[in-house]
Formats: structure tokens, C-alpha cells, sequence
């Protein structure tokens, strides 16, 4: 008689497959003790790994005396890439995001890939497991790392800046219509200031913003980027002190979350008088200027013609993502109903310099509830490893640094005292005086610049952090939202990118970048 056997009964054949892991390390410099520190990496993982049932050890790739900013210039890193592709390996152990690296684009670029080919990444200090959450929330996260790297760069750049701002020697890249930057000097490019001169002759004359610019458009003239002439450009033509030959620097300023604003006293502010040969005449400048403000007040506007009032929880929270303008509140009226839709201001001037088109409020408000709805599902698994993450910055390392500033400072202080009564007491000449005096000024003004650089830096991840916490406080003790509510919209959101029209970017306060579709 025939024996039949179950494939699946025989439990000899069903051995369950191990999941094949590999660690990844690297230490950034080829110092002993920090090579001291790849060697422990090396053991624990492998322990770690060996003493796990469920896993086979599938090697330790490392990268030693390697920056961590760039992914191309680790071996290590690549050859584990490589193993991936060829099916090697199931699941990375890492330390953490920095380890893995600092360059937060590689590092996004690297999951993508590898979540693409089944392979996870488990960070162990942030404790992320790529394979165990959405992928889109996921990406937020680390998105929101990379603004973090991002601020830190920004902040280096502005203070280099600034410094050349008090100085005055800072060279403006890119001067206005008008103006060409020669040997670090503005000089005056002819056939462009004939056109400044009719703009500023147009509107002493009583013409319009709008008018003006039609007619340039219709001669011909291009812009400095070969477009069209729009009315806001020649308002913006029309207050730009450069005209004049001065330069005012800092007018404008960029906050944590990189939007540029106008430095309505924000921050300090920078006048050179006589800085380049002027174009137009002081007299005419003034004159020009005060016929657009009063046009302003005749509007309503007051002196601030970009002004548009926050009646609206959307109000100035929406920009577009194509060329930057906020988005303003429309009534569309149709045969099957009317609604409310809200459409780039640049759009409604001129449908051929924007190509953005509405978004309608119901969309948006169904998108917030949708994203709001993830984070209160998902909080334990998404915002809770984002605030360990933000809260294990080196803060302490920074208070440190700040404390070892201010002993430094101390001392240079106690050398001025005695410098000032060496020469008081006639043992310094007065040029060996001057010149230490100087040399210790400069000292200690790069010192309290890296101070003041460092306070910065605490304060904004504690701004972040605090957002956080608040947002984690609403999600942990909320239930699955139903209705848009103003009042939750404003205290989570620092402003929405319009993508598409069927797609949008929240920007919540706490640093993340939540992209979500909108139905029309």
C-alpha cells in the first residue's frame, strides 16, 4: 500500500529560515582611542548578533578614519550596499542616524534604496526599525534630521555673514537690474539704468505700477532673468535703496524652518551711505516713494503693501512651491455649489508666471485631519523616537563648550587689566600696547561669536523639542479626529507647501515634513 506523507506536518523540513544580519560602524578619525572604540563596536555587535536564535551573523562592515558626510567616500558602507543587491543580507544594526551618516540626504537616499530591496535598518540610539513603520512617516523623520544638519550649516554661513555685515565688507553676489558686480564693486550697467531712470520717470509722473510694467513688456525689455516685468517688480524696483548708491543689509532674514521674511527690527540692521555710484537722485528716490505710500493708504494697505490680514486659519500659511508667493483665499462660484479655494497670488496677477493652480479648503482640511490621525495612531512609533532623538543632542557638550567660552573670556579680561596698567605704569609702549589690545579684542570677539552661535543652537532644538512635546501631549491624549478645528491646525502648523494641486507638505512646528494628497 502507498505511504503518503504532509510536506508541512514533517517538521524536520519545516526549519524556520534565520534572518541574515550585519552590523555597520565607523569612527571618524584614525586616532587610537578612537580606533580603540571600532574594536568594541566590532565585538558587541557580533556577540549581539551570534547570541540571537533567530538571526545568522551576515559580517560587520566598517569604515575607519572616514568622514561621515558623504557616502561615497566609505568603502565600507558601499560594500555592504553591494551585498544587499546581491541578496545577501536581510537586516542592518547600526548605532545611530550620525553613525550610519551625518549627510542626511545620503542617508535618506540609502534607506529608499535598501527599503526597495527588503533590506531594514534597525538604530539602535534613535531605536527606528525601518521595517516596522510606514515608510512615508519614516522618510518625515529622518527629513526632519536632515533640517537639523541643515539649521547647523545655515548658522556657521549667516554668522560669517554678519561679521562681514558690521565690517563692511561684505560683497553683494547679486546685484539688482541696474548693476553688475565687477572686482567685488556694483558698477552700473548702462542699457539696464536707462530703464531704471523711465520706471522712476513713469512713476513721478503719476503712472501706475501695473501700467509701467505693461508698457516695458510690450517694448520689449526684458528682465535680469529674460521674463516678463510684473507690477510688484517695479514696486520692489522703486524701494530698493541700492538706487541711490547706499546698501542696507539684513533686510530680509531666514528662520529655523528656512522661509525667508522681511526684518521688520527682528535683527539688527546694516546702512552704508555712499557705497557704489547711485543711479537715480536721493530727491527722486524719496519722491517716488512717497507717491507709492500714499497710494497704499488710499487702498488700505497702510505702508505695507504685501499685507494681507490673517482673518483665515490658513492665512499666510500657504506658499507655493513653484515661486514662493503665499496663497490668498478665493470664493468659486459654480452651478453645483460654490466653495472656498485658495490660489498663488502670483497665479492671480499673472497666470504666465505661475503655473500653480487652486487648492480647494476642503481638500486641505481633509489632508490635516488625515495627517493629524496618523501621528495620534502611530505616536508611540513615530513622535516619541523623533523627541529621544532631539532630546539626545549634545546640549550638555554645548553647555560645556559655553562655560569653557566664558573662562576663556575671563582670562583675556585679566590680560587687558594688565596690559592697561603696564602702559599706565610706563613698562609697554603704547604700540606694543596697541597691538596686544587688538589682538586680544579679535580673540574675544571670535569667542563670544562661537558663544553666541552655540546659545542659538540650544534654543532652537529647545524650541523644536518644547513643539514636540506639545504635539506628542495632544496626540497621546486625543481620539481619531472628525472635524478641522482652527484651533489645532494653528498650534501644530508652521505653514503649508503647495506641491501640486493634488499634493501638499505640512510643516509642523516640531520639524517635521508630513506630505499628504489633497482631493479636489
Amino acid at each position: 500500500m502507498k505511504r503518503i506523507t504532509k510536506i508541512e506536518d514533517n517538521k524536520v523540513l519545516s526549519v524556520k529560515k534565520k534572518i541574515r544580519v550585519a552590523a555597520y560602524c565607523r569612527v571618524s578619525t584614525t586616532s587610537d582611542e578612537q580606533l580603540i572604540s571600532l574594536d568594541a563596536q566590532k565585538a558587541y555587535y557580533e556577540n549581539h548578533i551570534k547570541t540571537n536564535s533567530e538571526w545568522e551573523y551576515a559580517g560587520l562592515y566598517y569604515d575607519e578614519g572616514i568622514s561621515g558626510t558623504k557616502k561615497y567616500n566609505r568603502d565600507g558602507l558601499k560594500s555592504l550596499i553591494k551585498d544587499c543587491e546581491k541578496g545577501l543580507v536581510d537586516l542592518i544594526i547600526t548605532k545611530s542616524i550620525s553613525r550610519f551618516s551625518r549627510n542626511t540626504t545620503d542617508c535618506l537616499e540609502i534607506v529608499r534604496k535598501l527599503i526597495d530591496l527588503k533590506v531594514f535598518i534597525i538604530f539602535e540610539k534613535e531605536n527606528i526599525n525601518t521595517g516596522s513603520m510606514e515608510s512615508e512617516l519614516m522618510l518625515s523623520i529622518l527629513s526632519s534630521l536632515a533640517e537639523s544638519e541643515s539649521f547647523s550649516i545655515s548658522q556657521n554661513s549667516k554668522w560669517a555673514i554678519q561679521k562681514r555685515f558690521q565690517n563692511g565688507t561684505y560683497v553683494i553676489s547679486y546685484p539688482p537690474y541696474g548693476y553688475a558686480n565687477i572686482d567685488k564693486t556694483m558698477v552700473i550697467i548702462p542699457k539696464e539704468a536707462e530703464v531704471i531712470r523711465f520706471i522712476f520717470a513713469q512713476i513721478l509722473a503719476g503712472k501706475g505700477t501695473g501700467v509701467i510694467a505693461k508698457s516695458l513688456n510690450e517694448k520689449g525689455v526684458p528682465t535680469r532673468k529674460g521674463g516678463k516685468w510684473h507690477s510688484t517688480t517695479i514696486n520692489g524696483l522703486i524701494k530698493n535703496e541700492k538706487f541711490i548708491g547706499d546698501s542696507l543689509f539684513q533686510k530680509t532674514y531666514t528662520d529655523g524652518n528656512f522661509n525667508r521674511f522681511a526684518n521688520k527690527d527682528k535683527f539688527d540692521k546694516y546702512l552704508i551711505t555712499d557705497h557704489h555710484e547711485p543711479i537715480i537722485s536721493r530727491e527722486d528716490f524719496h519722491k517716488a516713494n512717497d507717491i507709492l505710500g500714499q497710494r497704499a493708504k488710499e487702498k488700505g494697505n497702510g505702508e505695507d503693501t504685501s499685507r494681507y490680514q490673517n482673518r483665515y486659519s490658513f492665512s499666510g500659511k500657504i506658499v507655493c512651491s513653484e515661486c514662493g508667493s503665499s496663497f490668498k483665499r478665493r470664493t468659486h462660484y459654480k452651478q453645483s455649489g460654490d466653495y472656498i479655494a485658495w490660489c498663488c497670488s502670483k497665479h492671480i496677477e499673472d497666470k504666465n508666471s505661475c503655473s500653480m493652480k487652486y487648492v480647494n479648503e476642503e481638500g486641505i482640511k481633509v489632508a490635516f485631519l488625515t495627517i493629524m490621525n496618523k501621528l495620534i495612531f502611530s505616536h508611540k512609533k513615530i513622535l516619541k523616537p523623533l523627541l529621544r532623538s532631539l532630546t539626545s543632542m549634545d546640549e550638555k557638550g554645548m553647555l560645556i563648550k559655553i562655560g569653557e567660552i566664558d573662562n576663556q573670556v575671563e582670562k583675556i579680561n585679566e590680560q587687558k587689566v594688565v596690559l592697561a596698567s603696564l602702559v599706565s605704569s610706563g613698562f609697554l609702549d603704547p604700540a606694543m600696547f596697541n597691538s596686544e589690545n587688538n589682538s586680544l579684542l579679535a580673540e574675544e570677539k571670535s569667542l563670544q561669536d562661537d558663544k553666541s552661535k552655540l546659545l542659538r543652537g540650544v534654543n532652537g532644538d529647545r524650541t523644536k523639542t518644547d513643539a514636540l512635546e506639545f504635539l506628542i501631549k495632544f496626540a497621546s491624549n486625543s481620539k481619531m479626529l472628525t472635524e478641522f478645528e482652527d484651533e489645532i491646525f494653528i498650534n501644530h502648523v508652521e505653514k503649508i507647501e503647495v506641491k501640486t494641486r493634488t499634493e501638499i507638505v505640512f510643516i509642523l512646528k516640531c520639524g517635521l515634513n508630513l506630505t499628504e494628497g489633497v482631493k479636489g
